[in-house]
């Protein structure tokens, strides 16, 4: 009963119209679709081949689109209702803030799979096969880290007006170029959190993570619950003249 007070149907339904409905969605499809125009083109021109298969998942599947798409999806399930003023009505209604957040959250999260774990699945079939197990490797570590990238990104959409700037930021300079490049970075990466669990599961040195598993996993709940519960704390100090 205590986790079915969590989740409100309207408030999803909203949420998923308010996502799939506008030019967000015209973007959350391109970035897949992408994804699959360069896995069939490289598999056509170059065949199966393993380092290839990793270099496209890993760098731009699990380092470019799924933040990308957690930045879209998680800003956008909040962030134009408060810009708009819109969430007045949403918090007038009798519903406990922190249900709204959570909902809000499991709706970010469920997009950000769909349009970046599934495609990231899809196209490590046509690269190789899911030669050396990475095809589900990749697509589980795109599928934790849209997790906690949907709690950051609601996050951020309840605190600045700037959601959209300062999540694109994070996701291409942070993620893609320091998380990616500087060793000291990517400790801090939720790009490397998630390929610890690609490397549990792809097979031995098929993929290589900065950070061990079990600190990973810590880190990913501790970011995932922290920046959830925040949200819905910050949510609860916006005023129903909306002023904030």
């Amino acid at each position: 009963m205590k986790a079915m007070s969590l989740y409100h149907p309207t408030v999803a339904r909203l949420t998923y119209r308010a996502l799939l409905g506008r030019r967000r969605a015209l973007i959350m499809f391109t970035l897949p679709g992408l994804l699959l125009v360069i896995a069939v083109a490289v598999r056509a021109l170059s065949g199966a081949d393993d380092s290839t298969t990793d270099a496209v998942l890993g760098g731009f599947a699990l380092a470019t689109m799924v933040p990308l798409i957690g930045v879209i999806a998680g800003t956008g399930a909040i962030g134009p209702e408060i810009d708009d003023g819109s969430v007045v009505y949403l918090l007038a209604k009798p519903v406990k803030r922190p249900t709204i957040i959570f909902t809000k959250f499991l709706v970010a999260t469920g997009v950000t799979v769909v349009f970046s774990a599934l495609p990231t699945l899809l196209a490590g079939y046509v690269l190789n096969g899911n030669g050396r197990q990475l095809a589900v490797a990749y697509a589980l570590a795109a599928t934790v880290a849209s997790i906690t990238y949907g709690a950051m990104f609601l996050l951020l959409g309840t605190v600045t007006r700037h959601a959209v700037i300062v999540g694109l930021v994070y996701a291409l300079v942070w993620e893609s170029l320091f998380g990616s490049l500087v060793p000291g970075a990517r400790d801090l990466s939720v790009q490397q959190w998630s390929l610890a669990l690609a490397q549990k599961v792809a097979d031995s040195g098929a993929v290589t993570s900065e950070v061990g598993l079990p600190a990973a996993v810590v880190l990913m709940l501790a970011v995932t619950v922290a920046a959830t519960w925040y949200a819905g704390r910050k949510l609860r100090t916006l005023t129903l003249a909306g002023e904030e």
